[in-house]
């Protein structure tokens, strides 16, 4: 590889890897492990670096290569089972509790501004940093930061408005209930 690709492919590395780590970590549940594919991802890649001709497309390009080695590694792993005498009691996770928090913050970003809703989105969805934010969504990083501070700001007056009409509701049943 030409010494000029090697300098592009190390600012390419440089500008872009908070970016390809949070893909990463994406695709495995472990930070470790997210930084240790991203790692092996941009090893391989560097190889094949020169035969990339559109280098817009490096990023599609190198999250390829991240699932692939996943793949890999996913296959390759040792099952570690143990014979043993009884067998484990199997507990299953309840998620009727997270699926109701889900439908709750699905319901209530409704009643935010389309702008509003896309900067909540960005910024703690996808994990966006106020400046890539701001780029996405072709505005300011200070109309960002204030935009996301009136947004969580009637978010959290929503839900408490939400909280205080179930206990109301609740503090109805208990006294047609007792009556």
């Amino acid at each position: 590889m030409a010494h000029g690709e090697v300098l592009e492919f190390e600012e390419y590395v440089r500008t872009r890897q908070d970016a390809l780590l949070r893909s990463a970590r994406r695709l495995v549940p472990d930070p470790v492990d997210a930084q240790d594919l991203l790692q092996t991802a941009l090893v391989r890649t560097y190889g094949r670096w020169d035969g990339i001709a559109d280098k817009r497309l490096a990023d599609a390009y190198l999250r390829r290569v991240m699932i692939n080695t996943r793949t890999e590694w996913w296959r390759a792993r040792k099952l570690e089972e143990v014979p043993t005498e009884q067998l484990p009691d199997a507990s299953v996770d309840d998620s009727t509790e997270q699926h109701a928090d889900r439908a709750l913050l699905m319901d209530i970003m409704k009643v935010l501004a389309p702008k509003q809703r896309s900067v909540v989105v960005l910024r703690h969805w996808e994990q966006m940093s106020t400046e890539e934010t701001a780029a996405a969504l072709g505005m300011s990083a200070g109309t960002v930061k204030s935009t996301l501070h009136r947004a969580l700001a009637r978010l959290r007056q929503e839900l408490e408005s939400r909280d205080l009409d179930a206990r109301a509701f609740e503090r109805e049943e208990r006294e047609r209930c007792a009556a």
